[in-house]
């Protein structure tokens, strides 16, 4: 387990784009470091945000697209190209603009498709999926991924474990399937938090004084059953990227006053 480190920028705007450099330096170490990297992705509007700077960052040409491997913490268990799709949504702000290889882009299962509308034969597919592209060294049933990114909803849920839902209490599998969640729509795959904590570094989202009461309740010590975030750390590093309205109910010995 990590201990957290908060970064905390102006506004949304310069906490994507700053995010987005540092994803771009992450993927471009690890290349050279092992061949290959490997990002979870994560949707709604910060994780998107990101996604939209990272389309237009001067760097992003330094990335090997074609040796990354994409992942999704969590999906909406909606139809192939539904709008609200996590993947339908990374595609329209930066992964149709750069030369990936199809093989590497792992959207979960859509609704309808090879396993219908159940929802827990999609997690177990997926599960599946990870546990082919683990290593050895990897020790474990998904990959150690280079990053994963979350972003820290309102109520503190990441990816789709929401407090004291069933998801969040998993300490086996790395996939579930998730149903009753409080926010639309209802049924949808999700990483685990063993899942997540798999990765050598884990990245938490949190712009706009919506998320302040979350943020700052996930770092006060709060338990991961009901606030999931505080349950979301890296092997190596956790860090958590806000702007300075979702960082204004944390104490400010908590990061240092020299963030932009």
């Amino acid at each position: 387990m990590s201990a957290p480190q908060i970064v905390v920028h102006r506004d949304k705007e310069l906490m994507a784009q700053a995010a987005a450099a540092r994803l771009i330096t992450k993927i471009v170490d690890a290349q050279a470091a092992r061949g290959s990297a490997s990002v979870v992705l994560t949707g709604g509007r910060n994780g998107n945000g990101l996604l939209a700077a990272l389309a237009t960052a001067p760097a992003r040409d330094a990335v090997d697209w074609a040796r990354l491997d994409l992942w999704w913490g969590d999906e909406r268990f909606l139809p192939d190209g539904d709008p609200e799709r996590n993947v339908t949504q990374a595609r329209e702000a930066l992964l149709d603009s750069v030369p990936l290889d199809p093989a590497r882009v792992h959207a979960m299962p859509p609704a309808g498709g090879p396993y219908g509308n159940d929802v827990d034969a999609a997690a177990e597919a997926y599960a599946a999926e990870l546990a082919a592209a683990a290593r050895p060294e990897d020790h474990g049933p998904v990959p150690a991924f280079d990053v994963l990114l979350l972003g820290v909803g309102p109520d503190t849920h990441v990816a789709s474990l929401f407090p004291e839902l069933p998801a969040v209490r998993e300490t086996e599998r790395p996939v579930v399937g998730v149903r009753g969640a409080p926010k639309p729509p209802p049924n949808r795959v999700s990483l685990t938090l063993p899942a997540i904590r798999a990765a050598r570094e884990v990245w938490l989202l949190a712009a706009g004084e919506d998320k302040a009461n979350a943020v700052a309740l996930a770092l006060s010590g709060a338990g991961e059953i009901q606030a999931p975030a505080a349950g979301a750390y890296g092997r190596s590093r956790t860090l958590w990227l806000l702007d300075a309205a979702a960082a204004a109910r944390l104490p400010r010995d908590l990061y240092p006053p020299a963030t932009s």
